[in-house]
Parts: C-alpha cells; sequence; structure tokens
C-alpha cells in the first residue's frame, strides 16, 4: 500500500465514523454540531483566503468585516450539509417548503427529457431528493470525489436518498448522460464550479470557465431546463423553488446559443447567492487568479 492509498484510506475511515455519528444524532443537533464546529474552525483554514478573495472580487464594496461574516455563515452551512447529509430523505419530506412544485410536475408527467440545474447553494443535496418525494427518478450528475473510499460514502448517502442513478462527470459520464436523455430521463445537475477547459462566461462581472455541456444537452434534446434554488431558512428548514424552464435561444448557431444560455444561468445564480451570500460555497477558486 503507498502513502497516498493509506492517507485515503485514513481520511476515509474519519469521514465514515462521522458520517455515523451524524446519522446516529438527530436531524437538528447534527446539523447544529457540525455547523458549529465548521463555524470555529474553518475561517482559520488556509483554504478561507479563497473565499475573502472571492467575496472581493464578487462584492467590491463587501468591507473586511463583512466578508468576515460571510466566511463564517459559509463554513456554518457547510458544515450543516454535512451533517444534515444521513437525513436528507427525512429533510425532504418534513423541513421543506416546497414552491411551484406544478413545473416539478408537467416534467414529471410530460413523457419528455429534462433538466434541473442549481449551485451550491443551501443544502444542495435536497433537490434530487425532493423529485423523488414527487414520484419524478432522478440521475444525478456529479463530480467524482479524489478519495475512492470517500466516493462510496456519497454514492451510498445520496442512493438511499434520492438518486435513481449517479453519473460522476467525465467521458464516460457524457456517454451515460445522452443514453438517460434518450430515454426520456431527468438529469440534476450544479453548474456552478470551475472547469477549466469551459468557456468563458461572465459571472459577478468577470469571466468565468464554465462548464458548456448542461446547454448543449437542453439544445440538442430541446428539453425544460428548470433552475432550482436551495434556501436555508433557519437551522435544518429549507425552501426549494422550482423555477419556469429557461427560454432557450434558438438562433441555429450552436456555440452562441450555448453561450447565451449559459450566461442567463449564471445570472441567475448571481442573484440568488446575492441574496444569500453566507449559503453559496465559496471555497474554491471560481475565477483565474
Amino acid at each position: 500500500m503507498t502513502a497516498k492509498q493509506l492517507r485515503q484510506r485514513l481520511e476515509a475511515l474519519v469521514a465514515w465514523a462521522v458520517w455515523g455519528v451524524f446519522k446516529w444524532l438527530p436531524v437538528d443537533a447534527a446539523s447544529g454540531l457540525a455547523g458549529g464546529l465548521a463555524r470555529l474552525v474553518g475561517p482559520r483554514l488556509k483554504v478561507s483566503r479563497i473565499a475573502r478573495r472571492n467575496l472581493a472580487r464578487a462584492f467590491p464594496a463587501m468591507t473586511p468585516a463583512e466578508i468576515e461574516t460571510v466566511v463564517a455563515e459559509v463554513w456554518d452551512n457547510l458544515g450543516r450539509v454535512a451533517g444534515e447529509f444521513p437525513h436528507v430523505a427525512w429533510l425532504a419530506a418534513n423541513r421543506v417548503e416546497a414552491v411551484n412544485l406544478d413545473v416539478l410536475h408537467r416534467l414529471r408527467d410530460d413523457g419528455r427529457p429534462g433538466l434541473f440545474v442549481g449551485a451550491h447553494l443551501g443544502n444542495w443535496e435536497l433537490g434530487p431528493a425532493m423529485a423523488f418525494r414527487e414520484g419524478l427518478p432522478i440521475t444525478l450528475v456529479y463530480r467524482a470525489a479524489n478519495n475512492p473510499w470517500i466516493e462510496d460514502l456519497y454514492r451510498k448517502g445520496r442512493g438511499a436518498s434520492a438518486a435513481e442513478r449517479q453519473i460522476a462527470k467525465g467521458p464516460e459520464g457524457a456517454r451515460d448522460i445522452m443514453q438517460v436523455l434518450r430515454s426520456a430521463g431527468h438529469l440534476a445537475i450544479l453548474v456552478d464550479q470551475k472547469m477549466n477547459d469551459g468557456i468563458a462566461v461572465p459571472f459577478f462581472g468577470h469571466e468565468a470557465m464554465t462548464a458548456p455541456a448542461v446547454a448543449r444537452f437542453a439544445i440538442k434534446f430541446d428539453c425544460p431546463m428548470v433552475p432550482v434554488r436551495i434556501e436555508r431558512l433557519k437551522g435544518a428548514h429549507f425552501r426549494v423553488t422550482f423555477h419556469r424552464p429557461l427560454e432557450l435561444p434558438r438562433s441555429g448557431d450552436v456555440h452562441a446559443d450555448t453561450l447565451a444560455t449559459m450566461t442567463a444561468i449564471n445570472a441567475v445564480l448571481e442573484e440568488w447567492i446575492s441574496a444569500r451570500p453566507g449559503q453559496w460555497l465559496w471555497l474554491h477558486r471560481r475565477w483565474p487568479e
């Protein structure tokens, strides 16, 4: 066993142990404990420098004190997401105020493929769980964890809460996605992270490399694309809003239509994040240095 494999197995052992504790605890205790610990430790970690830079870039009028408040909220929310992970199905059934469920029901019943797009906002694991609750099987498209043993934990947790199927992003995943859409299936995809070989799309006034695949899928299959907004209201209580499907451009120029679609999506995400900046995951390098 290499040093890397040993480290990964130790990391996974800790992750599984923590998951077991959170699963054993009542959901409010798990959410509060994890949020409090993350809020205490997270702002002191080196990765928080990325969040501070991102916030200063996105909100140039924000003061240093306001940035520190948001960074603490980001860690609190992230910790709560971890603590709530074993309880997502229960939360979807008991702790969600659902808005515009008729949009979800139309996609469920229209016999066509469909796309749900969202961001790492609030508890982002709730979107597929809500679709599952309403009788719509969902295929979750996600970025695989670097640690294969932690990847097993994520897949187990999501499979238990909602996802009919899970597809990791990548060339092989793209083929599986095409198969799902050809079969009139439905995908849930988070579209707010950087993709180095993506396309440059405005985001908070700056060009950000953005994955274009979701726009290309929507254009190719002429299927509805529904933005799903997830807000944490207080503690482990949430609002999930299913917005009306985006109007897709139809100029006939695939590249121009893809850019226009992703620009519209980023504008929607900007609005959501600006309203609740402490609930978005500012900890990754969304823009070039």
